[in-house]
């Protein structure tokens, strides 16, 4: 029997090693994937001390208004075929919008985990050219024009540096209006600042309106502005140099340099899915939104990610090229050595992992990489007795090595890299396997 499985052995030999070396890849996913979990992990840890950060100075600001509130009385019919008034808003928005910010960002952290936050002065300017009650239908004896009142949205009232006055200037007069959290809360404004706009605003109501104002305000990571003139120009400018331009528009002008960078936008009130004015129902401003998010140059976090999933690659390579040490030169490799070698190779991104926090992404592979080559190196020479299989093994790891850390600098690119590097690796693989002598085997 055991002359029968001897022979077995020896005639499929080459076939059954390979199947045995493909089970033991497959067994090193699993470490794979816990390591991927420890990624992901870490990413959770680093959002929740972003959140954290924010809580303590402000969040994500989007900018809205100022915007006009006129209520109206509207009589709604019941079910005895009577009426009864209710109270309803008629909002208007500004003809014209210009937003001035300059953006001053600067780095928070919680432990080994940073926030980008920033300080911004907004120079506020909008336009009436009157407001168009006629085109809402209102009557004018509904109009309750004592409690009309001008709205200003922001999504972090905890972010407002100072006081918020607005400026009010008509052609029959001007006003200093004090902007406060919720004095007027409404169906479509909860939380806004707010103001009651003067007294004498009926006589004024057809003629230019205009409101100027200064705010000094912070948030993190995101500032988005809503698109509330018929036209809207925002320009915004910072030191910072790594910015990410989101939402519904992307700057019509922009330029990104070393000193930061300077965005326009010009939007009109027909690239958005919202009226000019509007009465009774609520709408969300949200999709029409747009502005900067001031970003990390570098998610470590993002990057180790796509290394570990190039980890089944470089295991099945690196015993390919032990299953070819072993056909061509005849060196036999024990399945634990095998082992070995594989948890190495997955221990990299452990390593990978835990220098990143630190020192980033480009020292920590560099970290990780030379040691887990030299670790390789030297138990592949102590276990062949060879320097020429050794320095073989040490030059195709470092070529492993740095094709990935080439494909992920080149995010773009790194189909097209990784489908010519596979092709070619094939090729050699297929070379070098022409020398095994199949037949005899």
């Amino acid at each position: 029997m055991e002359n029968i499985i001897s022979q077995f052995w020896n005639r499929n030999r080459i076939v059954l090693k390979s199947f045995w070396v493909g089970f033991l890849t497959l067994l090193l996913l699993i470490p794979t994937f816990l390591i991927h979990g420890l990624v992901s992990e870490r990413e959770d840890r680093e959002h929740e001390a972003v959140a954290e950060i924010s809580s303590r100075w402000a969040g994500p600001q989007t900018i809205n208004g100022p915007i006009i509130g006129i209520p109206y009385i509207e009589n709604v019919s019941n079910n005895s075929g009577g009426g009864r008034p209710e109270k309803h808003w008629a909002y208007f928005l500004p003809g014209k919008l210009d937003i001035h910010s300059r953006i001053i960002a600067e780095h928070r952290y919680r432990g080994i985990f940073q926030a980008i936050v920033y300080s911004t002065e907004l120079q506020v300017r909008c336009h009436y050219d009157s407001l168009h009650l006629q085109e809402l239908d209102l009557p004018s004896g509904s109009v309750l024009w004592s409690e009309a009142a001008v709205f200003f949205d922001l999504s972090d009232l905890r972010g407002l540096k100072e006081d918020v006055n607005l400026r009010l200037d008509t052609h029959t007069g001007g006003a200093d209006l004090e902007l406060v959290p919720a004095k007027f809360a409404t169906d479509q404004f909860r939380n806004a600042l707010s103001a009651p706009l003067p007294a004498w605003l009926p006589a004024a109501a057809g003629g230019p309106l205009e409101f100027s104002a200064t705010i000094q305000l912070k948030g993190t990571g995101n500032l988005s502005f809503i698109p509330a003139g018929r036209e809207t120009k925002v320009e915004a400018s910072s030191p910072w140099r790594d910015p990410s331009f989101t939402g519904s528009s992307l700057p019509d002008v922009r330029s990104i340099k070393d000193s930061g960078f300077v965005a326009d936008w010009r939007t009109l009130a027909l690239n958005r899915s919202f009226p000019q004015q509007w009465k009774g129902n609520t709408i969300d401003f949200a999709p029409a939104a747009f502005g900067v998010n001031l970003i990390v140059p570098v998610d470590t976090y993002q990057q180790t990610t796509r290394c570990v999933k190039y980890a089944i690659l470089i295991i099945l390579m690196t015993f390919t090229a032990f299953l070819l040490i072993e056909w061509v030169y005849a060196r036999p490799i024990h399945s634990l050595q095998y082992l070995l070698v594989g948890f190495a190779l997955c221990l990299f991104y452990t390593l990978l992992l835990s220098f990143s926090e630190y020192f980033g992404f480009n020292i920590a592979y560099a970290v990780a990489g030379v040691a887990t080559i030299s670790l390789i190196t030297w138990y592949v020479g102590s276990m062949l007795r060879s320097g020429k299989m050794s320095s073989f093994i040490c030059l195709f790891l470092a070529v492993q090595y740095g094709f990935v850390f080439t494909l992920i600098q080149l995010q773009d690119y790194a189909l097209l890299m990784g489908s010519v590097g596979l092709f070619i690796t094939l090729a050699i693989v297929m070379y070098f396997s022409r020398k095994i002598k199949w037949s005899a085997a």
